[in-house]
């Protein structure tokens, strides 16, 4: 068995995915040590890993983050983007680095597991790798490797083939690493050679590069094929795959079977505070149609929606996935990675719309894809939620796009294959980070 440090930042949408990697690590006889935020300790505790605390300084409450980051507010647009990379995630690395290499002073430890946006392992990872533990990048966000086949990250642009879509690909990068995040890109350099004396060497949104591998929560199917991709990128499906739920069904649930087309709608259990930006105008959009709506409303009370609700629409504060996506024709979603891939799980067309954090990189391999219609923004109106619904209903390409992905879903390993490439790389003391590239392909780890 291995011993592994887990590493995230204090952010909802990044440490919950972790969890589910530690419980598992956990409870297949691995140790496990888990370091982020003191929000967090009793979940991660929950799981069997031991809780290790970040610094102070790299520590904060994400559930009000203009609170904790002041100078966030009323920044928007690329504005907004930098502040946030900036102050978030850039500039607790360095605390963050020295309580990793606390946590390995004190225990002997394997390899260490880092979610994308915890850059205190840039600095770790720079070190020989004779020097340190094996560095494992874990892909809870959609990748975000550099390639001359994709724009780059976070402008939610699909890929274009050939030579001009190489070429726009080229200028977009460079506008977007000499001007958008030229000021960050200078911090993030000064903040390496403070760390480790060395100099970055690269972009600074390039991190997940100098891991020893990539272990990435999807399939090749929703993911950008890149005509070079690094050996050490391996695809093992979904971190939660759906489990059985327990509890009882609302009482309404048998409705869901008596034929009409159902409409799943959520915006998850983080962003749920503005009902005005989906869940509303899905309830608007879809009141006059023969179809029925049913609304999580992600753990808020019933009565917090706008009353009174159209007749066709069902509502609960939660809903057990592995039983309603089976009966869901379409599924409505603001583009959480992780309910994305619960309905693609079970083949669900979706409707998506969402432009902030990675929702824009997700929302556009959506759409991409085939697998749903990406509404390319953050406030939709009922109209074209309605449109979008109808369009996904009417033609069947989209269901077939997405029960294609669930195939390779329901293929992969999950978390086994994270287990294996531990292994692998335990045992190895000369991994070549960034790994040699294998040409049109994407490695899945998988069972048959």
């Amino acid at each position: 068995m291995s011993a592994v440090l887990l590493c995230s930042t204090p952010v909802h949408g990044h440490v919950t995915p972790l969890l589910a990697v530690a419980r598992h690590l956990h409870h297949s006889g691995h140790r496990v040590r888990f370091l982020s935020g003191a929000k967090y300790r009793e979940a991660i505790e929950a799981t069997g890993a031991e809780y290790l605390a970040l610094p102070a300084d790299a520590d904060y409450d994400d559930s009000d983050m203009d609170a904790a980051f002041p100078g966030r507010v009323g920044r928007t647009g690329a504005a907004g983007i930098r502040y946030d990379i900036t102050a978030i995630f850039l500039r607790p690395a360095l605390s963050q680095l020295a309580a990793v290499e606390a946590a390995l002073d004190a225990e002997a430890t394997d390899a260490v597991l880092v979610e994308p946006m915890f850059m205190g392992t840039l600095g770790l990872a720079a070190k020989n790798r004779e020097d340190r533990p094996a560095v494992i990048s874990l892909g809870i966000i959609p990748l975000g490797l550099s390639s001359p086949d994709t724009a780059p990250y976070g402008l939610g642009v699909t890929p274009m083939r050939g030579p001009i879509g190489r070429l726009r690909n080229s200028l977009l990068r460079l506008f977007a690493q000499k001007v958008i995040f030229g000021g960050v890109q200078k911090e993030a350099e000064q903040l390496m050679l403070e760390a480790t004396g060395k100099p970055l060497n690269g972009f600074f949104m390039n991190g997940q590069e100098r891991a020893d591998a990539i272990v990435q929560f999807s399939v090749p199917g929703f993911e950008y094929p890149r005509s070079k991709l690094p050996t050490s990128v391996h695809f093992v499906g979904p971190v939660s795959r759906s489990v059985p739920s327990a509890g009882d069904l609302p009482e309404w649930w048998e409705e869901l079977r008596e034929g009409k087309p159902v409409v799943h709608v959520s915006q998850g259990t983080v962003a749920n505070r503005d009902y005005s930006q989906l869940i509303e105008p899905t309830i608007a959009g879809l009141a006059e149609e023969d179809v029925v709506v049913v609304v999580s409303t992600g753990g808020r009370p019933i009565d917090t929606l706008p009353s009174p609700l159209p007749g066709n629409v069902r509502v609960a504060p939660y809903l057990p996935h592995d039983q309603l996506l089976p009966l869901t024709d379409v599924f409505v979603s603001n583009g959480g990675y992780g309910g994305v891939h619960y309905a693609l799980e079970h083949g669900v067309p979706l409707v998506v719309a969402g432009k902030t954090e990675d929702k824009a990189e997700v929302t556009a391999r959506v759409g991409w894809s085939g697998a749903g219609v990406n509404l390319s923004t953050n406030a939709p109106t009922p109209a074209q939620v309605q449109q979008a619904v109808r369009r996904v209903l009417a033609d069947d390409s989209f269901r077939e796009a997405s029960t294609r992905i669930g195939a390779e879903i329901k293929r992969s390993s999950g978390l086994a294959g994270l287990e294996t490439v531990i292994s692998d790389l335990s045992s190895s003391t000369s991994p070549a980070p960034g790994g040699l590239s294998v040409e049109g392909t994407q490695r899945t780890i998988g069972i048959s």
